[in-house]
């Protein structure tokens, strides 16, 4: 007999993700939580490759996280479906589409560094999705960790509210527990041994103060989420625990505050709070506002989120949001306008599948069975179809060059890179005809290298490449209407459509749209949608430069046809070419991405790290002192930082760090735009 996924009442589960930049802590503080949950009976730790969540060999390699990975716990009589995600900015989309189907996360900050760039881009997706947070402030063993530093940062940074929930009972190498602020009491681990449990005591006199004063904060934020307890406590009376509780709860849910706590993952300390914590503040499915309904019992709606291809098919990781998914039912993919089977159900843990029959509204399991499913898709019953809000995909920002080493490695390149895109979909593939290559896009060197990795390693496939170059992109900076007549004729059956489009810019970031406003049947609509063809073919070649199109909103105002002669390909000319002439003359541009920077050096490196920046036509936006270092924050176009690494550890004598994500991209200087464009 399999076992269902259903076995727990909805109030009872949480849908959780742990996010955090690289190095926080992140896949420690899962390991843990694995560990006192019972899941697992030893820890693994990331430095020496053991660890549960990080099985894939790359990741035992490097030792990041790299691919989001899915477990289930059990605390409390609570199930907890946790993922955890990486914190490199190279892999942001497994954070992308795990926060796109959580209820809630947990937010691992680095107790010395604070809030760091990649925690910065984490935060605002949970804040696209509506994710309520908690935040865990791991590391304060650490020389020059500081609790209120990082909760300061967290307010100013991430504009967010803290509830302080702990205060820290001793400093850096002497961090051995933490104060209760609402209920009161310390919680101190005595050794480092994980099977030493939670010792409650009295909170140390020295702490008294302290500890009263940031209840006292507390319990104002808090209490204004209930009329009875704020008038209670207006009175001079303060509400029960349990109804403080209640407030608390509601608040996170709400988006109206952080919780924050305190602890060192590594060193065993401060997770069992961080458990209640989960159980106690971040919502269940029943919690969390659903405009389809999230009946059980009503009609399926669920949502693949993540694919992984292996030895045995593809496995679908789906959010169940409405309905019943059980093994054997046929199921719309209304994205795709194709039924599919579910032949096999599992509930995961990491590496290891535990088969069940059935998951409700509510639940996160994996499909085998379900061959053309893609990330964002929708699984529906075909009687009442439905389409979920897709997962976006952030643009790539640098392009390799790769053709295969052999032969017998042109068949299987195809294939092989197909299953990569279907994987990642913030990968991008196109053939470049001048060249003959194949370009492969992406978010930065580290995941294509991985990716290719993966084409040997999964696929057998031995690729030649060339060197990573900048994804450039191109654009317009003015409006301007063209009307073009495409016609052609050659004994048999001619071609004519002629097609007036205008383009105009758009913001950056927002792509490219197409609208139509023909009236009167111009241009008819059947052939619309190959106009819209013809100009997403245009887009994608580019028109100066042979880079894609960005941020231009093209829209259809007339044309004309002929009754015998107009065809849909002869309109995908025709608005081909209109395009790119519209393009021509709508002052276009080159656009390069331009990266966020933020370096860590000692203080008596920063001018010769800020002259270096400066050269790389960098623009310092700020500096700050973090313990004994700096940090720097720029902008730096993406073409500049090639080669960084080995000049910033010449420049610091091995001292400095860097981190880099993509922010935004700009016209590139006149200079290059040149350059390109006679490329």
């Amino acid at each position: 007999m399999k076992a269902t996924s259903h076995n727990l009442p909805r109030d009872k589960v949480r849908n959780i993700g742990i996010i955090a930049h690289v190095d926080a802590g992140k896949t420690t503080t899962s390991e843990r939580i694995l560990f006192y949950t019972g899941e697992n009976h030893r820890m693994g730790e990331v430095h020496d490759g053991r660890a549960t969540m990080d099985f894939d060999p790359q990741e035992v390699k490097r030792g990041i996280t790299i691919n989001s990975a899915a477990t289930t716990v059990f605390w409390r009589d609570h199930k907890i479906n946790l993922i955890d995600t990486p914190g490199h900015i190279d892999f942001n989309i497994e954070v992308n589409r795990s926060l796109r189907v959580l209820d809630g996360a947990v937010v691992v900050f680095d107790g010395v560094a604070g809030v760091e760039p990649q925690t910065e881009t984490n935060w605002r997706l949970a804040d696209k999705y509506h994710v309520p947070r908690i935040a865990f402030i791991n590391k304060l063993d650490r020389t020059g960790a500081d609790f209120s530093r990082a909760v300061d940062m967290i307010r100013e940074r991430l504009g967010a509210t803290p509830a302080v929930l702990h205060v820290p009972i001793g400093a850096e190498g002497e961090f051995r527990g933490v104060v209760d602020v609402l209920r009161r009491q310390a919680l101190l681990w005595p050794s480092d041994k994980a099977d030493r449990p939670v010792e409650i005591t009295a909170v140390p006199a020295e702490l008294v103060e302290r500890m009263e004063a940031a209840r006292a904060v507390l319990l104002e934020l808090i209490v204004e989420q209930d009329d009875a307890a704020l008038a209670e406590y207006l009175e001079g009376r303060e509400p029960s625990i349990e109804a403080l509780q209640a407030c608390l709860r509601r608040g996170t849910i709400a988006g109206a505050f952080v919780p924050v706590l305190a602890g060192s993952a590594f060193k065993n300390r401060g997770i069992e709070p961080l458990l209640d914590a989960v159980v106690d503040d971040l919502p269940s499915p029943d919690d969390v506002a659903s405009d389809i309904g999230d009946d059980a019992g009503a009609p399926l709606a669920a949502l693949v989120f993540k694919l992984i291809a292996d030895e045995h098919g593809q496995l679908s990781f789906v959010r169940v949001y409405r309905g019943t998914l059980r093994v054997g039912d046929t199921v719309l993919n209304a994205t795709t306008d194709k039924r599919e089977r579910v032949s096999r159900l599992y509930e995961i843990h990491a590496d290891k599948r535990r088969e069940i029959d059935a998951v409700e509204a509510g639940g996160i399991a994996a499909i085998v069975g379900v061959k053309d499913a893609a990330t964002g898709d929708t699984l529906c019953d075909p009687a009442h179809r439905i389409v979920l809000e897709q997962i976006a995909a952030p643009e790539p920002v640098i392009d390799i060059a790769i053709e295969p080493k052999t032969q017998a490695d042109q068949q299987h390149l195809a294939h092989g890179l197909q299953a990569l895109l279907r994987e990642d979909p913030s990968l991008h593939m196109r053939y470049d005809a001048e060249s003959g290559q194949t370009i492969l896009s992406g978010m930065g060197e580290l995941q294509l290298e991985v990716k290719l990795e993966d084409l040997r390693a999964r696929h057998g496939v031995e690729v030649i490449t060339g060197k990573p170059q900048v994804a450039y992109r191109e654009t317009v900076t003015r409006s301007t209407t063209v009307r073009h007549l495409h016609r052609k004729q050659s004994g048999g059956p001619g071609q004519y459509a002629e097609v007036e489009l205008s383009v105009e810019p758009l913001e950056r970031g927002a792509g490219v749209q197409f609208e139509s406003r023909v009236v009167g049947g111009a241009v008819p609509r059947e052939f619309i949608p190959a106009v819209e063809a013809g100009v997403n073919n245009a887009v994608r070649m580019g028109v100066i430069s042979g880079h894609p199109v960005v941020d231009v909103k093209v829209t259809l105002l007339d044309g004309s046809h002929h009754e015998r002669d107009s065809s849909a390909m002869a309109f995908e000319i025709a608005a081909a070419t209109a395009f790119r002439s519209a393009m021509r003359q709508a002052a276009p541009v080159v656009l390069e991405p331009v990266m966020g920077v933020e370096v860590t050096t000692p203080t008596d490196h920063v001018g010769d790290v800020i002259g270096d920046l400066n050269r790389r036509r960098g623009t310092i936006r700020a500096q700050e002192a973090r313990g004994n270092a700096a940090v720097i924050d720029a902008q730096v176009p993406l073409q500049e930082m090639f080669g960084y690494i080995g000049q910033l550890r010449a420049l610091t004598s091995g001292r400095a760090q860097f981190t880099m994500q993509f922010d935004h991209y700009a016209p590139a200087p006149a200079t290059l735009q040149k350059q390109l464009i006679a490329a």
